[in-house]
């Protein structure tokens, strides 16, 4: 149900146009994180201490809270709020995704400050909030989809993903108590092939085209279901090598994935007059084929020489380049059409995606160059210099309503 909204009626007007729609509360919780995680990765970069938890490193947390914390309050945020378009059914109520809400932006809060603090107890409690809040939005999107007719395949492989997901919070969840680091291994590696990367597939494969068709002139979308069959049994024996350590066979599925997205991307790139905002959406996606080389080649020369040549360049290209260059892309992109905004890029969107790239370059050198923490460095101070701007100015729309004074 969407709350119709008088920006001076009373003193619970900002509040009120804050949960008028899952996107405004979630998406601004998932920026607040954004800013909040990085800020935290970047005082320990400066400054390494040791975590409250004796058997967990920090830049496990590092993966935990952005897999986990960050990128799914944005998830959740989308998924909220087009299941119900997708299947037909009732559009979501403030009671359903502030729970979400809460969970993950008091998780992220509580990790934060018990890491920042050296509070297991504060760690402990971030945590289980965390689980809440995935559980909240997990059980109503299920439900959502069990009150569908008929099959919906791309709320299906968002689901399955999700849940692949679950397996992953409580991987960490046993893991403070029970520190087998095969766990913490899960956790990351679920996160990336379980968990992120068949989500943005899915959504990509739905929204993109969709997208283009609206604004290219004879674009003809193409998105046939096979595309989603065929990567899911591909995304899941990734991360079976993965978890059994298996590294010099990834490249049997990595150089299918790059060929194909590379296929795909060809497919869906607009060859004509195209806006900003939908172009930036397949500069991003170029990311994808691209980490998967990186991934192809890692494995193969890992199976001749016993060496990872290329470090963690693969997973930040993955993690940074794609996730994070679609993040900007995609928020942007609903957060204008949803604030009845006109579809445009703007200079603070413009400037964010850039700068990721610039991030995503500087963490892949800083795996083959001298002196790889100084890099490090640079990429969280850009990271923060690329979102800064984008989160001011995003917060601002989602404080106030709609533009074209319609509800939501």
């Amino acid at each position: 149900m969407l709350l119709s909204m008088n920006t001076h009626d009373s003193p619970f007007a900002i509040p009120r146009v804050l949960a008028a729609a899952p996107h405004r509360l979630l998406f601004l919780i998932g920026a607040l994180n954004v800013l909040a995680a990085m800020g935290w990765w970047l005082h320990w970069l400066h400054a390494p201490s040791a975590s409250p938890i004796a058997h967990l490193p920090a830049n496990w947390m590092h993966g935990f809270i952005l897999q986990y914390q960050v990128l799914p309050s944005f998830i959740f945020g989308f998924l909220t709020t087009v299941f119900p378009r997708w299947m037909n059914l009732p559009e979501a109520s403030a009671w359903h995704y502030l729970p979400i809400g809460l969970g993950l932006f008091g998780g992220q809060l509580f990790c934060l400050a018990g890491l920042t603090l050296h509070s297991a107890i504060l760690l402990h409690g971030g945590l289980l909030m965390t689980l809440a809040g995935w559980l909240s939005a997990t059980v109503w999107l299920t439900i959502q989809y069990s009150r569908a007719i008929g099959w919906h395949w791309h709320a299906a492989s968002c689901l399955l993903a999700l849940y692949v997901g679950v397996v992953g919070v409580v991987s960490m969840l046993l893991y403070v108590h029970w520190p087998k680091p095969g766990l913490a291994f899960a956790m990351l590696k679920i996160g990336s092939f379980g968990l992120l990367l068949p989500i943005y597939s899915t959504v990509a494969h739905r929204m993109f085209p969709f997208f283009a068709a609206n604004v290219v002139l004879g674009y003809r979308a193409w998105r046939p279901l096979w595309l989603l069959a065929v990567q899911w049994p591909l995304w899941l024996v990734h991360l079976s090598l993965e978890l059994q350590h298996a590294h010099a066979w990834l490249w049997l599925v990595d150089l299918p994935l790059c060929v194909l997205n590379t296929y795909m991307l060809w497919r869906w790139w607009p060859r004509g007059n195209a806006p900003a905002l939908l172009r930036v959406l397949f500069l991003g996606y170029a990311w994808l084929p691209l980490a998967m080389a990186l991934y192809a080649t890692q494995s193969l020369w890992f199976a001749i020489h016993d060496v990872f040549l290329l470090g963690r360049a693969p997973v930040h290209a993955l993690s940074i380049g794609f996730f994070g260059s679609l993040l900007v892309a995609m928020v942007t992109r609903v957060t204008q059409g949803h604030s009845g905004r006109p579809l445009q890029l703007g200079r603070a969107a413009v400037w964010a995606f850039v700068l990721m790239q610039v991030v995503c370059l500087l963490r892949l050198v800083a795996e083959i160059l001298p002196d790889a923490l100084l890099w490090q460095r640079l990429a969280a101070w850009a990271w923060l210099m690329a979102f800064a701007p984008w989160v001011i100015r995003n917060a601002g729309i989602y404080l106030r309503p709609r533009a074209d004074g319609r509800n939501g």
